[in-house]
Parts: C-alpha cells; sequence; structure tokens
C-alpha cells in the first residue's frame, strides 16, 4: 500500500526543528520520500490530510510490563491473564507506541502473536522473566515455602514474572531458558526494588561473577542485559560485568553516573509508574504495606536524571505501567517535558529509545528508508506534552505502513 501524508508539523525524532506542511510517501513498510511542502503536486497512493496535526514518529517505550496484569492474582485462567496482557498491546498502539522493550514478564509468545497479526499491539521486544536472586527483587515466593522457585513456572508461552537463580552456572541456564523462549535481551536485577517483600532498595543483588554469565549469554548472540537497578553499589558491579543499560537509577551519584557515560552505558528513567503508584496499587493489586517504600522516589529520580544528562549520559524513557488496564503509558512523555522540555521528551522516547534497542537504523526517526511508523497528534505536543497522556489526542497511528487508528 502506497500513502501521501501532507499538511502536517513534522517532528522527526532527531531533536531538529519541527517543519511546517511537511510531505511524506509511504511505500510498503518503508518510508519512501520525506520532503518540505507539496510533492510537485503529484499525488501518489492514498492522500493522509494531516492540516493541524503534528506529525511524529511512532513512539517507543523501553521498560514495559505487559505481562504483569496483577501482583497477588494466581488464580486468574491462562484464557483471562491472556485477555488482559492483549488488551494491554491494544492500549500501547492507541496511544501512539509503536514498539515496546518489555524488561520483565511475556516471552516471545506474545510478541510473535503481535508479528503475525493475530492481535493488535506494538513490535515487542521481550525479554522473558527478569533474572533475579534468591531473596531479591522478583522474588516474590513465601519466605517460609518448602520450594521458594515454585512461583516462577508462570505460564510458558505467555508470561513468566521472574526466575530466581543463584550462582553464575544457575544464571547462565535461566538466560538460556529466556533466550529459548523468545527473548530479544535480558534483564537482570541488581538492586532490591520497590515492589519488593524481602530486600531493601539499597541491597546490591547478584555477584560481579553471576552477572558476568548474563552479559556472556547475550554477547553469544548478539546482544544485551539491561538491569534493574536503583542504587549506585548494584550499578557499579552491573558495569564491572558489562551489562548495557540500567532501568530507574533512582539514586545516582555524580561519580557513579560519570562512569556510566565513560562506560557508554545507557539510562532508562521512570516516572509515570511512581506518578500514579499510590492511586492505582490497588487495582494492580500491590499490598498496602509496600506503597510507603516510594515515598521520595520521584524526587530523587529527577536529581539523578539531572546528574545523569550533566555527566554526558544518554537517556532514553520508560513508562513501567503495570495492571490489566495499561492505559496512561503516554504520561512518561508529559513528566520528562516537565523536567527537560518536550522535545528532548520526544528524542528520548524515540530516536534514543531506538538506539538503546539497537533499532537506530530501522525505527525511532523520521528518515527516508525507515520503518513507517508514524503517529499524528491533535494539538503541539512541544506547547502542551500532556497530549501523549491523552490517547484521544493521537488520531492517527501508522505501524509498518499500515493504518492501524485513525480518529482524524
Amino acid at each position: 500500500m502506497t500513502y501521501q501524508l501532507r499538511g502536517g508539523t513534522l517532528i522527526d525524532g532527531t531533536g531538529a526543528d519541527p517543519r511546517a506542511d511537511a510531505s511524506l510517501v509511504l511505500e510498503g513498510d518503508r518510508i519512501a520520500t520525506v520532503e518540505s511542502g507539496s510533492l510537485n503536486g503529484k499525488a501518489r497512493g492514498e492522500v493522509i490530510d494531516l492540516d493541524g496535526l503534528t506529525l511524529l514518529p511512532g513512539l517507543i517505550d523501553a521498560h514495559s510490563h505487559f505481562g504483569l496484569v496483577s501482583m497477588t492474582d494466581d488464580r486468574s485462567p491462562p484464557a483471562v491473564t491472556a485477555a488482559r496482557i492483549f488488551r494491554n498491546c491494544e492500549l500501547a498502539l492507541d496511544a501512539g507506541f509503536t514498539t515496546v522493550r518489555d524488561v520483565g514478564g511475556i516471552d516471545g509468545g506474545v510478541a510473535q502473536a503481535v508479528a503475525l497479526g493475530l492481535i493488535p499491539g506494538p513490535r515487542i521486544f521481550p525479554s522473558g522473566p527478569l533474572l533475579c536472586q534468591t531473596g531479591g527483587h522478583g522474588d516474590e515466593s513465601s519466605p517460609f515455602a518448602a520450594d521458594h522457585h515454585g512461583h516462577s513456572h508462570g505460564i510458558p508461552g505467555l508470561v513468566i514474572a521472574a526466575d530466581p537463580c543463584d550462582g553464575p552456572d544457575q544464571v547462565r541456564l535461566a538466560a538460556r531458558n529466556a533466550f529459548r523462549r523468545g527473548a530479544t535481551q535480558i534483564k537482570v536485577c541488581v538492586s532490591g526494588g520497590a515492589v519488593s517483600f524481602t530486600d531493601r532498595l539499597e541491597d546490591a543483588q547478584f555477584t560481579v561473577e553471576e552477572l558476568k554469565a548474563a552479559v556472556a549469554e547475550a554477547d553469544a548472540r548478539d546482544t544485551y542485559v539491561t538491569a534493574h537497578a536503583h542504587n549506585v553499589r548494584g550499578i557499579r558491579n552491573g558495569l564491572a560485568a558489562g551489562i548495557e543499560c540500567f532501568e530507574h537509577g533512582t539514586f545516582l551519584d555524580e561519580e557513579t553516573a560519570t562512569a556510566m557515560a565513560a562506560a557508554g552505558a545507557y539510562l532508562v528513567p521512570t516516572f509515570a509508574v511512581l506518578r500514579i503508584f499510590r492511586e492505582m496499587a490497588k487495582d494492580w493489586g500491590v499490598p498496602d504495606e509496600i506503597i510507603p517504600r516510594i515515598d521520595g522516589l520521584e524526587e530523587a529520580m529527577a536529581a539523578s536524571l539531572k546528574l545523569a544528562r550533566d555527566a554526558g549520559v544518554v537517556i532514553g524513557a520508560g513508562s513501567d505501567i503495570l495492571g490489566p488496564e495499561q492505559n496512561r503509558r503516554g504520561l512518561e512523555l508529559a513528566i520528562r517535558a516537565d523536567l527537560g522540555g518536550a522535545m528532548e521528551a520526544i528524542v528520548a522516547s524515540t530516536a534514543i529509545n531506538a538506539r538503546i534497542l539497537r533499532q537506530a537504523d530501522d525505527i525511532g526517526t523520521v528518515e527516508t528508508g525507515k520503518r513507517a511508523d508514524l503517529i499524528a497528534i491533535d494539538g503541539d505536543p512541544l506547547n502542551d506534552a500532556n497530549v501523549f497522556d491523552d490517547p484521544a489526542r493521537v488520531v492517527l497511528v501508522i505501524k509498518d505502513g499500515q493504518v492501524v487508528k485513525d480518529i482524524r
């Protein structure tokens, strides 16, 4: 299918100034032409009029959890869990996210279902279960259960939240299983977490040797490891092991930020989940005793964002949204706009996230030859980034050159 998009204001994801009255031609799943003004009056394919709208690359969420539809309900039928996961995929696409990286939960089965066109959703880069140590973030088994790893079985082909493993050999096996089930990268936990029962945010988790085992398995497949990391001890261990990306980075200091920049490691802050945690905790199934653990985290993460920016760390964006109805994914851009400007938020959620996912040659910016992932917004996101938090303002979504939403 060939489309001609014309009349919109283009923000191309590179950080360049917007271009008024842009014209694009999409041929198949690729962008064939990007120009300013009309295409010499020659209509090519079906015309999509974008007068008064803002055209952007499809958004990318580098920290999603489609499969974490409940933190406590282990009794849901697999069909209900699957339906909720598929609903979250649909909601992400409706909000303008044409690509996501799932960093703990779904495996390659869901990504394959979307790729085959069986369910609507964004392009998915799944990590499979997050790898955690016994008693660490992600290990939600009872401390007094005879089989403390029994909860990790999940529903292979759909979702496994976490895989507790100890020692380099177990980490290596867990990574191999994740890849066997379709993971495109590995997620590990190098610190305690906010939604945890037997650890502290200050804890460092996994040894350097354990982390090196995961990195070696990823390297063997020409991919990488990202790490849940709130504190600097965990990040330092991760850097020593060769981990490429760090999620959250809540309690950075200047020395660690400088070390991340020197290593070329990425940071993916996650503000949206902190902003709405209290109001949504009950729907997400989070026990009341966990809620106080998030006190002060948003302020600390904002300070870490500034430290990382000043140190030259490349910073992406992720929502970390949980639950059965994940409809606030765009809030991340609105919050980041308040902290660093709307253009920075857009670039982080497009070009930089594509770089983090090792997909910068294919997605993330509006350029000739790249994949035809585009959205049109009713409004000017540079003046009001809150439009990203309202899917009704995302009036057009094109993924792989196909119109998947059009409410202009």
